[in-house]
């Protein structure tokens, strides 16, 4: 089952709606295939490992980290494919929340002799699975990154200086890569002009698609998000209507999407998160400045907050201290993890 998670690790916030399975089948005790959930979301992944194989997977052990699906959506349900394979056992280690699936596995397999066994590693596998079972909220799992100081300024006044290490640097990289969706702030893109891209050799193509929150469509249009949204799908959801910075933002190929505000005049960001899910985004990653952080914050809208935190103060170069406005973060305490990242610290905190 630890190998089916590693399979199910490969393509993790690349598989649309559909959850990343990972899939391994067993033959005399030994290895013979392996498969995972197709970027995009299709095939599952055990069609994969089935077909995969260059050996007969008549009397195989398939563990997989979901239970197999049994209706018909796109695709034909896998416990078909198994049971036309004449699979010998499955071990799957939790239920599928979809109701068109939950709990039928274990009695469609059996009524073909096939053996079932489940909740193997569920604790770990839960865990794994938490976006996908946030569905239940009809909201995507968000999780929020930022990056502070020793003494907690979020920035650097000498902006040729990073406040972490290359190491931190790179988990984000890896972080955006798992997510199939970065949401940002105009007010960020006009300090620092980020590209928001998962720049790590054989990622690069698994950078997610980019929302910018941009109420008056202050976005500059030489901005590096809007020159390479040719590349990498880009989206502002704005209010105030501008139909030549519209026009202007459409010859880039970035498109545009009108979100009602809520009392404070700010674009509602419940309604922000229910329309990326509907474009398809069920994991997303909040990368911007801590003022839209602390409002995503207030109405309790993020699922993992990762905190990186540098092993140097910056003093009087720093600004935007953030400890005090941390407490909103403290009354949370669901701390879970902590990484030393060469000297920086990764507090990794779950808040619902």
């Amino acid at each position: 089952m630890n190998l089916a998670l590693n399979q199910a690790r490969i393509n993790l916030g690349n598989t649309k709606l559909n959850p990343s399975v990972g899939c391994v089948l067993v033959k005399n005790n030994n290895l013979i295939s392996a498969g995972s959930t197709n970027f995009n979301g299709r095939p599952h992944a055990e069609f994969n490992a089935i077909n995969f194989s260059k050996n007969n997977v008549k009397n195989s052990d398939l563990y997989v980290t979901l239970e197999p699906c049994s209706h018909y959506g796109k695709t034909k349900p896998c416990v078909k494919t198994i049971i036309k394979k004449k699979i010998k056992r499955v071990f799957f280690s939790i239920n599928d929340p979809d109701p068109r699936s939950f709990n039928r596995c274990k009695n469609i397999l059996n009524q073909k002799g096939i053996i079932v066994r489940s909740n193997i590693m569920s604790n770990k596998i839960n865990n794994f699975y938490k976006s996908y079972l946030n569905f239940k909220n009809n909201l995507p799992f968000v999780t929020c990154k930022i990056a502070a100081s020793k003494d907690f300024y979020t920035v650097n006044k000498n902006k040729k200086e990073w406040i972490t290490n290359k190491f931190s640097r790179g988990r984000v990289h890896l972080m955006r890569s798992t997510h199939d969706c970065l949401i940002t702030s105009s007010k960020t893109i006009i300090d620092d002009n980020p590209r928001l891209t998962c720049r790590i050799n054989g990622l690069n193509k698994r950078s997610p698609s980019r929302i910018i929150l941009d109420r008056t469509l202050k976005i500059p249009i030489n901005s590096k998000v809007v020159k390479e949204a040719h590349i990498f799908p880009t989206l502002v959801f704005y209010n105030k209507y501008n139909k030549k910075k519209i026009t202007l933002l459409k010859k880039f190929k970035v498109k545009t999407i009108k979100i009602p505000t809520d009392a404070s005049g700010n674009l509602n960001l419940k309604i922000v998160l229910n329309k990326a899910l509907l474009l398809g985004h069920s994991r997303i990653f909040l990368e911007s400045g801590f003022t839209l952080i602390k409002s995503f914050l207030k109405k309790n809208l993020i699922n993992d907050f990762q905190l990186f935190i540098s092993n140097t103060n910056l003093g009087n170069k720093g600004k935007k201290g953030i400890k005090n406005s941390l407490i909103i973060l403290n009354k949370k305490n669901k701390y879970i993890n902590k990484v030393n990242l060469l000297g920086d610290k990764l507090i990794t905190y779950n808040l619902k």
